[in-house]
């Protein structure tokens, strides 16, 4: 008898079809998780699936595979339903969808949650979405108006059926029910398994394989300490390198969404004096294994990746993880994370979230089971403490290694320039090339502003009204004036406020604008006139009635008085 255990299975070994293995391979996944290896044989034979597995363990490809395997897409109707607790959640589902169906032309799938438009969703499902994903709420709110047709649905995943019970939804669910065809496959996630999601599978699954994943399945992030850095997106390069001057780096990979983010950040690294190399699917094998090295043998301190290649990668050096660009959906952060914290050494995981990425933070706290602390960015004073003990420590180092002709040299430079040993170390310093930092100011980064929503009705919480030159007179529109202020004036669209066009003149509320970005606005033109703008205040205990908030409405135009809460 051989002792040697069975191999494990490979997405190749499912049952899997072309397209999709193609597209896996693309993503550069080879390798299912122990849910997915046993879920995607259970759905692609026909079966019920009832799964009790957490966030972060590979769940959603579990039921989006086989899903798609079923999915005619010559066919322009809804053949699969996927109904999710939260908007975030089915963001990031129909993102997985779209990407493991790349290689399925003419697939499209819609997500459909509270407090999106009607007028676009109706339009997609009138051309015919082959999977819709939805919360609860608006799902329903389109079967009553008879917007989605389910008489041709195949398949029916509930994820995170508990957590929709709790918010409330189990009318909802079952009016779906009610609407899908008897005969639709169905599929119920839950990470855990209360008489509610029990009594939903009795009544509604038939036959259902059980799956239950291990609690030592799960990734373990004990080891890790997670922080979350609020930054806009025009200061994240300012923010990483204050991240490399204050905390304690030894080897750090930085997860960018793209190739070319990978190259063009690994460049500005480089150019700012780091040791930094890009780790990007375009490499070359020989190539990607000659920076691996590099990082492991400390000629490269910083790996600027993306999610495909640093699938695997294990380097016990690394200290820090760096989600530069937030990942698109919560099983790739805990993937990402899981490069540092190795060999039962402590890691750090720092996220740079923008102001519209806070709703993220609770979705990947859930995937880990752990707190991601908020953390202040650091200010000019500890950026020049921590420029100044990194100074030392080499200092330190230098002189346990001080040899007998550099002490003979120093006693002769004193003597040479007429110079006490104190003015001889400020001269030698303003030398010193890597000491340079030191002697420039340094200034605080702003915090990243509050979103829209959670604005003060006074325009109050750091925006600024602004008076800009041209109004509905010379035909200024809000996009191309929202256009020139993200071009020219270095703001973020999530960071303008209300605007308010008059006859030849607008309002518009930004962040403090300094001098030289004033002076740099004027000289733009919208619509042929020049964008002169200029502070723009209000009259003392005036409120700007346009920033208001306005009361939450039904469809009907009717104030909501309360109820259930709607997804």
């Amino acid at each position: 008898m051989s002792d040697t255990a069975p191999a494990a299975p490979q997405f190749a070994d499912l049952g899997l079809p072309a397209p999709l293995l193609e597209a896996l391979n693309s993503l550069g996944y080879e390798t299912p998780t122990p849910i997915q290896a046993e879920a995607i044989p259970t759905l692609l034979n026909g079966h019920d699936l009832l799964g009790l597995a957490q966030t972060g363990t590979g769940k959603t490809a579990a039921f989006a595979l086989p899903l798609l395997a079923s999915i005619d897409v010559s066919q322009r109707v809804t053949q699969a339903l996927v109904i999710t607790p939260t908007r975030e959640l089915a963001l990031q589902v129909a993102e997985a969808l779209q990407r493991y169906a790349q290689k399925m032309r003419g697939f499209s799938v819609l997500a459909m949650y509270g407090g999106s438009p009607f007028g676009p969703q109706f339009k997609a499902l009138e051309r015919g979405a082959h999977v819709v994903v939805a919360t609860p709420g608006r799902l329903t709110d389109h079967l009553r108006r008879g917007t989605l047709k389910l008489q041709e649905l195949k398949y029916l995943v509930l994820d995170e059926a508990d957590e929709m019970l709790k918010m409330g939804f189990a009318d909802d669910l079952e009016l779906v029910f009610q609407e899908a065809p008897d005969n639709c496959q169905k599929a119920l996630f839950s990470a855990t398994m209360p008489a509610g999601v029990r009594n939903v599978a009795r009544n509604h699954l038939r036959e259902p394989k059980e799956i239950r994943l291990h609690s030592g399945s799960k990734t373990s992030l004990d080891t890790i300490t997670q922080k979350v850095w609020e930054v806009a997106n025009h200061h994240k390069l300012d923010a990483i390198t204050r991240l490399l001057e204050v905390e304690p780096v030894e080897a750090m990979i930085v997860f960018v969404r793209t190739k070319t983010a990978s190259l063009e950040l690994a460049e500005r690294l480089e150019a700012r004096g780091f040791a930094a190399a890009a780790l990007n699917g375009d490499l070359s094998q020989q190539l990607r294994e000659q920076v691996v090295d590099r990082l492991k043998r400390g000629l490269l301190d910083i790996v600027v990746a993306t999610d495909v290649a640093a699938r695997g990668l294990d380097v016990e050096r690394i200290t820090h993880v760096l989600n530069y660009d937030l990942p698109h959906d919560s099983e790739s952060y805990v993937h990402r994370i899981g490069r540092t914290g190795r060999a039962g050494r402590q890691g750090t995981a720092i996220l740079f979230a923008t102001p519209r990425e806070r709703r993220l933070l609770h979705a990947l706290e859930k995937a880990t089971g752990q707190k991601i602390e908020a953390q202040a960015l650091p200010s000019a004073d500890a950026v020049q403490s921590g420029r100044l003990a990194k100074l030392a420590t080499r200092l330190n180092t230098a002189s346990e290694q001080s040899t007998a002709t550099r002490d003979k040299l120093v006693a002769e430079l004193i003597e040479l320039t007429n110079m006490e040993a104190t003015e001889l170390a400020s001269a030698l310093l303003a030398l010193l090339p890597s000491a340079k930092t030191l002697l420039e100011p340094v200034k605080d980064l702003p915090q990243a502003p509050a979103r829209q929503d959670q604005r003060h009705a006074d325009g109050d919480s750091g925006l600024v009204r602004y008076k800009v030159q041209g109004g509905r007179s010379n035909g200024l529109m809000p996009k191309p004036l929202v256009d020139a202020l993200v071009r020219h004036a270095g703001v973020q669209r999530s960071q303008i406020g209300h605007i308010k066009l008059f006859s030849e003149h607008s309002g518009v509320y930004l962040p403090q604008l300094d001098d030289a970005t004033l002076a740099r606005v004027a000289g733009v033109e919208v619509n042929g006139v020049a964008l002169q703008i200029r502070p723009w205040p209000l009259p003392p205990g005036e409120v700007d009635r346009n920033l208001k908030p306005r009361p939450k409405r039904d469809f009907k135009g009717k104030p909501r008085t309360g109820g259930k809460p709607r997804s």
